[in-house]
């Protein structure tokens, strides 16, 4: 019979690597890393995923290590910072090798990818809780904040939305999907892309940038609110995958406006400077679409591909109302 897994076992079996640019890595009561080059500054977030709250119990282990991972490094690329470090702190009911090996394995696929490192956290026991604080860099005076959309800006967005809300929908039974399009939006649900090519790439052009994860039109309020100016969004102009093109319209607004976990980026952007933000994410290998304009005016407009004004009643993720709908 193998013997069980201790903390320090699973640490140092699954998560322990040479340090490349950490001074320190994991091992000690702190890691050590230099500090940052006179001009830089650090860009440190840190993310939770919950088992029955953000995935479900049977997710597939390596694909819930990428996630975990990326959705931290998507907060990265909302604000144009290079990746450099994190750390991971788990609770787990039981240290079952099986489930850390494929949980590792996505996990430091996608670190190696972005070339972040570990270099430390926690394990305990207890129900299934995953946190993630990563580190990065971004030059003085060129992170991209909430803060710097302004009047006249066009608004943007990477890639698709709305395909992790449609995975999410026929996992929860309220829609039936045929098998290919269960394969392409359940893998956008479980890994989704961080754009921390694009975030480099706009750094300098952009005024205004996150990520989309509670959904696109209650994050996009979150710049609104943090600039003090208004938008107007084109909802037929929000790009959508063949699988979102074959519903209703009211559903692919649905999942596309309301809909969380897609981390594409939404930003801002001088609409004179609409070629060059086009090169910057031709450079990037990432797609981006217009979807509208920022406002003097505060508040949310929704309009139609005619001009016609819709009714905006599509509320966003939210970890504290009962009738949030991730699992």
């Amino acid at each position: 019979m193998t013997a069980p897994l201790g903390e320090f076992d699973l640490i140092a079996r699954y998560f322990t690597r040479p340090p490349r640019r950490a001074v320190l890595g994991v091992g000690d009561d702190c890691a050590l890393l230099a500090a940052p080059a006179p001009n830089e500054r650090l860009a440190i977030s840190s993310d939770m995923l919950v088992e029955g709250r953000h995935f479900f119990a049977d997710a597939d282990p390596e694909a819930l290590g990428h996630k975990t991972l990326a959705v931290n490094l998507s907060d990265l690329a909302a604000i144009g910072a290079k990746p450099l470090a994190f750390t991971l702190a788990m609770a787990l009911p039981e240290a079952d090798a099986r489930w850390l090996a494929g949980f590792s394995r996505g996990l430091l696929d996608l670190a190696d990818r972005h070339d972040i490192e570990l270099i430390g956290g926690d394990t305990t026991r207890g129900p299934r809780n995953l946190c993630v604080t990563v580190l990065g860099t971004v030059p003085q005076g060129l992170a991209l904040l909430r803060s710097g959309a302004r009047p006249g800006d066009d608004l943007w967005v990477s890639g698709t939305v709305g395909d992790a809300r449609l995975a999410l929908g026929h996992r929860l039974g309220e829609w039936a999907l045929d098998a290919h399009d269960q394969t392409a939006t359940l893998r956008r649900m479980d890994r989704p892309e961080p754009r921390i090519a694009l975030g480099l790439a706009l750094r300098g052009l952009a005024h205004a940038a996150l990520d989309v994860s509670d959904g696109l039109l209650a994050d996009l309020g979150h710049i609104l609110r943090a600039s003090a100016v208004g938008a107007t969004v084109e909802a037929d102009a929000l790009p959508a995958s063949e699988a979102l093109r074959a519903l209703t319209p009211s559903r692919r607004r649905l999942c596309q406006l309301a809909g969380g976990d897609d981390y594409e980026l939404l930003f801002t952007a001088p609409a004179t400077a609409c070629r060059a933000v086009e090169a910057a994410a031709a450079r990037a290998a990432t797609p981006i679409t217009r979807i509208g304009h920022i406002d003097v005016e505060p508040g949310l407009r929704l309009i139609d591909a005619q001009g016609r004004v819709l009714d905006n009643a599509y509320a966003g993720f939210d970890h504290f109302r009962p009738s949030s709908s991730p699992p």
